[in-house]
């Protein structure tokens, strides 16, 4: 062990004795009764450090040793709290300014691999084909074991336009599977909207930034101009929405809720403790929502449905949500990096902590894929194919020909949906049917 650090390390017990005699009265002797330091603990950390700098097989810088030590503090507390050195809070800065060159994936540590909480939308990583749940066990030729988070991130982070190779792990699938990714610069748009049938809109919210609920505002209003009336009911998706800012998960709620609690945080610190309140008005005036939710949906989007389902204002429907219900503060450190550390829990208007749980839809609807059928060679008798059929006098051949025209298309455009999103169609069918109820 070199000088300096002895000198230094010296000066930290010098610092944890004096702290814990003030606290105790008597270190030794009342260390275990009074909850003072570990002093053995303390002991044992310097001996492998001193057998680190004289025993290992290349020579390790004390910094290196350090920041390896803090890293492994934090790292074993949950899979969200972290260090963060200069460069990476520098990196981390860069990915939250809404534009930076990447895979577009929301990720987190399991079992020493990185999981794919979810893919962003429009994103390479999307496009490539990851699915949320995946595993990744190699990027290029390097194994992902052994990597802390922040250094796969950086690895998959590089130039737009340049290849990385993902192996990955996926549920239900014998052999890894192998996706090239081309970097790209990750735009990430926050709302999207579209009409679904006449008087029944879609907005789908990829993650929670801090313009989203002005932007869902705006896409409402969008809805109900092209519908040229209020609208009958909306499908509100946030599948594969890793989450975001909690307040714009609270500012979303309170859009679609009148009165009452949103959500609430607590913690050990005073400044963890918050309580979110919905204000007067809701923007769809009680229409009815289906919000669709399922494993890749976490944290800010996992407030949401949480929100809506407690105040019996949307019915969930999917498969269970991820379950991230803490909040994680990050801390500027004097050195220039910093600190993110789990501060906080969040709960739901009833009280469910959803950490570990998540949101367990009303209405559980696994993804399918479905296939259309064509009934246009099956032959079927109508009334009007019977010998001297009664006509119809309510209606020209006209009106009647048009009915029929738009009643295929309708038909064709249900078939579509189907097809393309089994979930999304059975989430409309579910949205007229309380539509026809409340006006009932």
């Amino acid at each position: 062990m070199n000088k300096q650090f002895k000198t230094a390390l010296a000066l930290v017990f010098g610092v944890f004795l004096g702290i814990t005699a003030s606290l105790t009265g008597n270190v030794l002797a009342n260390k275990e009764e009074n909850h003072g330091l570990p002093l053995d603990q303390l002991r044992n950390f310097s001996d492998i450090f001193s057998r680190i700098k004289s025993d290992y097989v290349e020579d390790v810088t004390d910094e290196a040793l350090l920041e390896h030590a803090i890293r492994g503090m934090l790292s074993g507390l949950d899979p969200h709290s972290t260090y963060l050195n200069p460069d990476e809070y520098n990196e981390l800065r860069i990915g939250t300014s809404g534009e930076f060159g990447g895979l577009g994936i929301q990720v987190g540590m399991e079992d020493g691999f990185v999981k794919v909480i979810s893919p962003i939308d429009d994103t390479p990583a999307y496009k490539a084909g990851l699915k949320a749940g995946d595993l990744i066990i190699r990027l290029d030729d390097k194994t992902v074991k052994g990597l802390t988070l922040n250094d796969a991130v950086k690895i998959m982070r590089g130039k737009p336009g340049t290849d990385i190779e993902l192996t990955v792990v996926r549920e239900g699938v014998d052999k890894p599977l192998s996706f090239v990714v081309t970097r790209d610069i990750i735009k990430v748009k926050s709302v999207k909207s579209r009409m679904l049938d006449p008087g029944y809109g879609y907005i789908r919210i990829s993650n929670f930034q801090s313009r989203t609920a002005p932007q869902l505002l705006e896409a409402i209003n969008k809805l109900k101009e092209e519908n040229k009336a209020n609208l009958k009911g909306v499908v509100l998706d946030l599948r594969n929405n890793p989450g975001g800012v909690l307040n714009a998960a609270a500012e979303v709620s309170d859009l679609f809720i009148d009165k009452g609690k949103l959500v609430y945080t607590e913690g050990r610190i005073d400044n963890s403790h918050y309580e979110y309140n919905a204000k007067p008005g809701d923007v769809l005036d009680g229409a009815p929502v289906v919000v669709l939710i399922n494993g890749g949906s976490a944290s800010a989007s996992e407030i949401v449905a949480g929100a809506l389902q407690d105040h019996k204002r949307a019915i969930v429907m999917g498969s269970k949500s991820f379950g991230k219900g803490s909040v994680q503060t990050i801390q500027e450190l004097r050195s220039g990096g910093a600190v993110k550390i789990t501060t906080a829990r969040y709960f739901t208007p009833k009280g469910r902590s959803i950490q570990g749980d998540g949101i367990t839809p009303d209405i559980v609807l696994d993804k399918y894929t479905v296939t259309s059928t064509d009934e246009s060679s099956v032959t079927r008798i109508k009334e009007s194919d019977l010998r001297d059929h009664i006509s119809n006098t309510t209606k020209s051949d006209e009106e009647i020909e048009k009915a029929d025209e738009k009643f295929k298309e309708e038909k064709e455009n249900g078939k579509l949906l189907a097809t393309e999103d089994y979930q999304l169609h059975e989430a409309l069918l579910l949205l007229k049917g309380l539509s026809i109820l409340s006006r009932s």
